[in-house]
């Protein structure tokens, strides 16, 4: 693979755009797909990989650069994955509240010991809009969901995450703390890795 200056980050999310830049460090310029276009793909993936490699073709696109697609989301043991690829849209995209909401509604019963999930993350990294061998990196966070909101870090399910390693939620670090620990983190650190920038 050539040496990267610059890529697209293939999402309109602020907060994911901030923390895949500051886990990049100055070595490579992220750029946000925003920048080349307004219009989402259509995420028809069945999987986290699936998706992410469908987001960074549609970025590699209309940018005309390499492009990094982030996949990620949360699954629920209990809830047998779900909500999964449709984390961000688990309430009918009415938003990370009305997911939370959502998510505490339907584990209202669950006791500790069966409320274990993981946050999962797949980048994906096409060269150009026809790269036909992405580079695909996955991270695992694994942890439990609290009873109730906890912290006012991050975004997400964050408030309802717990960090048993930390004692305490995904919303209470400090963001350069989850930057070290989150599944992103741990995804990005193998793409480092690949890429000579680790």
């Amino acid at each position: 693979m050539k040496p990267l200056s610059q890529l697209v980050l293939a999402s309109h999310n602020a907060g994911k755009l901030k923390e895949l830049q500051a886990m990049l460090g100055d070595a490579v310029r992220v750029r946000s797909v925003a920048e080349f276009s307004s219009v989402e793909p259509q995420e028809t993936g069945l999987s986290f990989v699936e998706n992410a490699i469908l987001k960074a073709r549609h970025a590699a696109l209309v940018s005309g650069l390499p492009a990094l697609a982030d996949d990620s989301g949360l699954a629920v043991d209990f809830l047998g994955g779900a909500p999964g690829i449709y984390s961000a849209r688990y309430a009918d995209g009415q938003g990370d509240a009305a997911n939370n909401a959502k998510l505490l509604e339907a584990l209202k019963e669950v006791p500790d010991e069966q409320r274990g999930a993981q946050f999962v993350c797949a980048l994906a990294l096409l060269q150009h809009a026809d790269d036909p061998l992405p580079i695909i990196c996955e991270g695992l966070w694994h942890g439990r969901i609290l009873h109730a909101a906890r912290g006012e870090q991050g975004f997400g399910y964050d408030p309802l995450f717990w960090v048993e390693e930390r004692q305490c939620s995904s919303a209470e670090l400090a963001p350069a703390e989850k930057n070290q620990l989150s599944h992103r983190a741990r995804a990005m650190a193998q793409l480092k890795q690949r890429l000579g920038l680790a």
